[in-house]
């Protein structure tokens, strides 16, 4: 699965040095403002030595707070604000260092929670409002009365001033919005991404847990077919030599078969290997019944038409549970049992059902430590079928299964 490609961030050292350079860079008004006074003297603002004192001092605190903007935005807002605050009071002129102010509203709209940016928009809006009262009516000359307010000044002021805390407080609320949405994208993509290993873990479990019962069933229908063959063509060689050469094609054609199974088998778990064996067939359970009574095992059996449309997971779990089923019967039933095989189709559903007239001895073949019943079991509950396994009425072993369609 391809990496999370996360978006481009800041870390905690590199913004923490960002916020290292903006408080620099505005510090750079202090010397500035230092020389202008040298330069200008009192005459420049025709204000007192101690005026200049509380110019600098307002400055200092209204820029170094900024350096903790990002971890205690609430606290620097209110240091900062206060420090605007008391410019009012103190001196009847902007600063350049007020900028510090719509910083710290981004500040607080982009990491505080939201009802903080709205109380710092409406104290910047009043700010505002006062702000460019106190500008105005200090641009009244000493000793001019001022006849009457000027709205059409004032208004212009105060909107233009007003404009700073709102952009701000937009773009912070802005920027808290479009980070809030990124991280959720994330964290859904993550969950995405796990939900992807499990399925893909999951479906790696059930994949080797099919090729587990596919294995048991070649591997045991396979060689019980050779064992019975090896036998009787042993018994042949000594009784009746002309039926040995039967019996060893029974064995040779039985291994080829169950070799290409084998095969496929195993190439499913090759990368790109798709040089397999088509997978069984309804239709293949007639020759598996041909086989079975070539074995010498007296069978009878009743089947679909050939022309019976099925699923193609039905009809290979219908294979498999007749092939584990009559594999069981060689192996527990004993030496000259017979059995019956029935594949039908009722309804909705397929019918399936495999008795022998045994000695019985199959019933514990659950018990037995072998994975034979199991993986019938596992197929059947696969399609959401039922399976039925136990002695049968007047002896022997009965199998019954039943698959929707």
């Amino acid at each position: 699965m391809e990496e999370l490609v996360r978006p481009w961030r800041l870390g905690p050292r590199g913004r923490w040095w960002f916020d290292v350079l903006l408080a620099g860079t505005l510090f750079l008004i202090i010397p500035f403002y230092v020389i202008q006074v040298m330069v200008n003297g009192d005459a420049a603002k025709d204000v007192s030595s101690s005026s200049h004192v509380a110019d600098l001092v307002l400055v200092v605190v209204q820029l170094v707070p900024l350096l903790w903007r990002r971890r205690h935005p609430v606290i620097v807002y209110a240091i900062v604000a206060g420090a605007c605050g008391l410019q009012v009071l103190l001196i009847d002129y902007p600063l350049v260092s007020q900028v510090s102010f719509p910083i710290a509203v981004y500040s607080v709209a982009r990491y505080a929670r939201p009802r903080w940016g709205l109380a710092a928009l409406g104290v910047g809006l009043f700010g505002s409002v006062l702000g460019a009262y106190d500008w105005m009516n200090a641009a009244v000359p000493d000793g001019v009365v001022q006849e009457s307010f000027k709205w059409s000044t004032y208004v212009p002021v105060v909107l233009s001033l007003a404009t700073f805390p709102v952009a701000a407080w937009a773009l912070g609320a802005l920027a808290r919005t479009r980070t809030a949405y990124v991280d959720s994208l994330i964290q859904r993509n993550e969950q995405l991404r796990r939900e992807a290993e499990q399925r893909a873990e999951l479906g790696a479990t059930q994949e080797r847990a099919r090729i587990a019962r596919e294995m048991h069933d070649v591997v045991a229908h396979g060689l019980s077919v050779i064992v019975v063959q090896a036998d009787g063509a042993r018994y042949a060689a000594e009784q009746d030599p002309a039926l040995a050469p039967k019996a060893l094609e029974t064995v040779a054609q039985t291994a080829r078969e169950a070799l290409a199974e084998m095969r496929q088998l195993l190439g499913l778990l090759r990368d790109g290997d798709t040089l397999t064996r088509p997978q069984p067939r309804l239709t293949d359970i007639a020759t598996l019944v041909e086989e079975t009574r070539a074995g010498g095992m007296e069978l009878a059996a009743t089947l679909p038409e050939p022309g019976l449309a099925v699923p193609e997971g039905v009809a290979l779990t219908a294979f498999r549970v007749v092939q584990e089923a009559l594999s069981n019967v060689r192996k527990h039933a004993g030496p000259g049992a017979a059995a019956r095989v029935s594949v039908t189709a009722e309804g909705d559903g397929l019918e399936i059902e495999v008795t022998d007239d045994g000695r019985g001895a199959a019933a514990d073949a659950s018990r037995s430590g072998g994975l034979g019943l199991v993986g019938m079991e596992e197929r059947i509950t696969a399609h959401n079928g039922t399976l039925e396994t136990g002695p049968a009425p007047g002896g022997g072993f009965r199998v019954y299964a039943r698959l929707p369609l």
